[in-house]
């Protein structure tokens, strides 16, 4: 007998779904291109299922949102929750057909699998981050004593203190570590993520923004509260 080449096995990912309200995918491309553009890298490549709950009595062009999606640097995979033309309709567009989850209208990025790392000592910046830079604390936690910059992106292992204002990016738990947590002086970003779980600015603009908060993640999505101060 030949050697095995491969296991064909189950298993369950997280997947970033993308919520239709419109069928007019010129108007549709043009307010994404805006979205992605508050945190291009986080979302190059992010596999993609497309929610049609909201348009199915709409005729869509899925060739169409095929190559938009495509062009806009997402993975497109499937739909879900549309009608049976729908269904069809994307099937021969490409797209994989897949089942219909509540959880799914939470926006996720795929979770990485928990690494073990060994703990470093704490990585400290004692200035502010400007736009355009990147620091990644490998294995331990990041203290950022100023301020981090629109279009600036700090990235932790493990927790992350911000002790200005975060208007840039702020991913803590890079490597799967579901107990990070992000603080923050004064929250304006633009995306905060913790252990794969993220938020884009439009989701952070509640009674906390601009005001010191802290973000953990709970049960696969992300929870913002108040920074206690003592």
């Amino acid at each position: 007998m030949s050697e095995q080449l491969f296991e064909l096995k189950g298993n369950l990912f997280t997947l970033s779904v993308l919520r239709l309200l419109t069928s007019d995918l010129s108007a549709l491309g043009k307010q994404l291109d805006a979205k992605i553009a508050q945190a291009p890298k986080f979302f190059a490549g992010a596999p993609l299922v497309i929610n049609l709950e909201a348009i199915q009595e709409c005729d869509i062009d899925f060739i169409q949102l095929h190559s938009l999606l495509k062009g806009l640097a997402f993975n497109p995979v499937g739909v879900c929750s549309g009608s049976d033309i729908q269904h069809t309709a994307a099937k021969e567009a490409g797209f994989s057909v897949v089942n219909y989850s509540k959880d799914a209208q939470q926006p996720k990025a795929v979770t990485p699998a928990p690494v073990t790392v060994e703990a470093q000592p704490t990585m400290v910046v004692e200035t502010t981050v400007r736009s355009g830079l990147q620091v990644y604390a490998k294995g331990r936690d990041l203290i950022v004593l100023g301020s981090v910059s629109h279009g600036a992106e700090v990235i932790a292992d493990g927790h992350i203190h911000i002790y200005g204002t975060l208007r840039g990016r702020a991913i803590a738990g890079a490597q799967g570590n579901k107990d990070a947590t992000i603080f923050c002086q004064k929250l304006e970003a633009e995306l905060v993520s913790v252990n794969g779980s993220y938020w884009i600015s439009d989701s952070l603009q509640g009674e906390l923004w601009g005001q010191p908060a802290c973000i953990r993640q709970r049960q696969d999505s992300l929870h913002i509260s108040a920074l206690v101060k003592g």
